[in-house]
């Protein structure tokens, strides 16, 4: 797969591309990452790539020129990369994306800035996404957080294939409680039953503490049940 990000601030990337799982995924030749500076397709000798609204009102607002330049131009080595534009306007985020996402042979991510985007850019968007009901500074975050969730789901780039599979979200729910060694720690004790061996009775535990969990922590998760 081949992950684009336009952004103002390409250099917020470096160091969470390079790191731990993202950056193998490179080195393995599993993904390549690209940034691409949006303000080297600013307009005149300032390199401007923002402008007052009309109507007024506070703020500076993304012009669409540099944005749609750079992403024609993102697009002339991958046309079949799809176009994701993080907006808090967007459609809100779950893993279910994710999956759709990391199946894809490309993607695009637009990094808004300032108070938001000329209208015009969304009709660049293949995917309009948000990952929470509030407001950051930009969409470099975003972006972050959506590469990490899609990149660690195709196939190779994980040690363990089936580690996603039981994972919060993946069937709906919270995922089940987890503990490793000692069994007892300043009074705190690992459930007997994780002890026993019996994998059944493992199996049935954690479907239940799953449930309990999503009910005491997320109940409108059981609602799309």
């Amino acid at each position: 797969m081949k992950i684009q990000i336009i952004t103002l601030f390409p250099e917020m990337f470096e160091k969470v591309l390079g790191t731990s799982m993202l950056w193998k995924a490179q080195k393995n030749g599993i993904v390549e990452y690209e940034l691409i500076n949006l303000r080297d397709f600013g307009l005149g000798q300032r390199k401007t790539v923002d402008d007052t609204p009309y109507g007024g009102g506070a703020g500076m607002v993304l012009k669409p020129e540099p944005v749609f330049v750079a992403v024609e131009s993102a697009k002339k080595e991958h046309p079949d990369s799809k176009v994701v534009v993080l907006t808090p306007s967007g459609k809100p985020y779950t893993q279910k994306t994710a999956r759709k996402l990391a199946k894809l042979r490309g993607l695009i991510l637009i990094c808004g800035h300032y108070e938001g985007y000329d209208e015009r850019i969304l009709s660049l968007a293949d995917y309009q996404i948000s990952i929470g009901d509030y407001v950051l500074t930009g969409g470099e975050l975003p972006a972050m957080v959506i590469i990490d969730s899609v990149v660690r789901l195709i196939p190779g780039v994980l040690g363990d294939e089936n580690s996603p599979k039981d994972e919060t979200f993946e069937n709906g729910l919270l995922e089940y409680p987890q503990y490793t060694r000692p069994a007892e720690y300043r009074g705190l004790e690992v459930p007997s039953v994780l002890q026993n061996g019996n994998h059944g009775e493992i199996a049935k535990w954690r479907q239940e503490q799953s449930l309990k969990k999503t009910k005491q922590n997320r109940p409108d998760l059981l609602d799309h049940k």
